[in-house]
């Protein structure tokens, strides 16, 4: 696994008990198998735990009938000290209540010394989101006929018509795209979901097919639906750098990023009278709450054309 920096501690470093470490081992795995987690939670999982094995070892707590509810909240309070953002110490916070409530299951605690632990209150950002008008700006700036114009077209339009994140769009195999019924296959860990997509993303799609990937793509059996300029599979940055250098030139003046369009294309959907359920399922959220802040942009929305407009205000 690779190093992330400082703040990473790497579990063969880890001094403390073995079985400590043999337990998070174990716990990872059983995240990984039987809850299905995403590599990246797992990693998230791992890291943050580690972390905290280590503080626990630098305080002589090296065993975990050692660990005690007070010795969780003297991590928190160290994570604070050290200007962790509310957003990551909530996250280590799931991350103690997950493993120590596993051992308390397995029979490893007679008690769970995390339960009552308590993250800080995140205040949840309103995304930024494009208009649609400048929506319109963007992806006019893509309807060039050279191969790479035709690949950044059907990326932006494909995008833009079904929400899907920059991981899902890059990992798109051409087995996931079917054109004549209009809709892609996206793959969550072991989860998967039907995203569909409009006339204008189709025939920006079939162009790229027809005319533009097969100068990029130089060999045949490339499974995958978009590539860079050598046929190679697009990476994240490559495409983050594509979207904001036509943001740049469509005359947008705040910062985007590929994650904005997805916020812009749930924030319109739910304006435009979309039914909440079904946009959670397109964007593959697993709880609703997540949906809600668009509806709560749409709100916000309204009160400002009402504010602007109404003779009484």
């Amino acid at each position: 696994m690779r190093n992330e920096g400082p703040e990473y501690y790497c579990l063969e470093r880890y001094d403390g008990d073995a079985d400590m470490k043999e337990e998070l081992a174990d716990f990872i795995a059983y995240l990984k198998e039987k809850k299905h987690i995403s590599e990246n939670t797992a990693v998230s999982y791992e890291r943050d735990l580690r972390k905290l094995l280590q503080f626990l070892s630098s305080q002589g707590c090296n065993r975990l009938s050692e660990v005690t509810t007070t010795g969780l909240d003297s991590y928190l309070l160290f994570l604070e000290r050290e200007g962790r953002k509310p957003s990551t110490i909530s996250r280590n916070v799931a991350s103690m209540k997950a493993f120590f409530q596993y051992l308390q299951k397995k029979g490893e605690l007679g008690h769970d010394v995390a339960e009552n632990l308590k993250a800080p209150r995140i205040e949840k950002k309103v995304p930024e989101i494009l208009s649609q008008e400048e929506v319109e700006q963007l992806l006019a700036q893509t309807k060039g006929a050279s191969p790479k114009e035709l690949r950044d077209c059907a990326m932006l339009e494909l995008l833009y018509a079904t929400g899907i994140r920059v991981s899902e769009l890059i990992g798109l195999q051409m087995e996931d795209i079917n054109l004549q019924m209009e809709y892609i296959k996206c793959r969550d860990s072991h989860k998967e979901r039907i995203v569909p997509f409009g006339n204008i993303a189709k025939e920006a799609v079939s162009r790229y097919l027809t005319d533009g990937r097969k100068e990029l793509v130089k060999e045949g059996g490339n499974p995958w639906l978009f590539t860079n300029c050598s046929g190679q599979p697009m990476s994240r940055q490559g495409f983050w750098k594509l979207v904001k250098g036509y943001g740049k030139k469509a005359g947008i003046r705040h910062e985007i990023t590929p994650h904005t369009l997805r916020h812009s294309f749930a924030a319109h959907l739910v304006n435009n009278g979309a039914d909440l359920h079904a946009v959670q399922e397109m964007l593959g959220h697993s709880d609703i709450s997540t949906t809600q802040i668009y509806a709560r942009i749409g709100q916000s929305k309204i009160r400002e054309v009402y504010a602007k407009a109404h003779p009484r205000v």
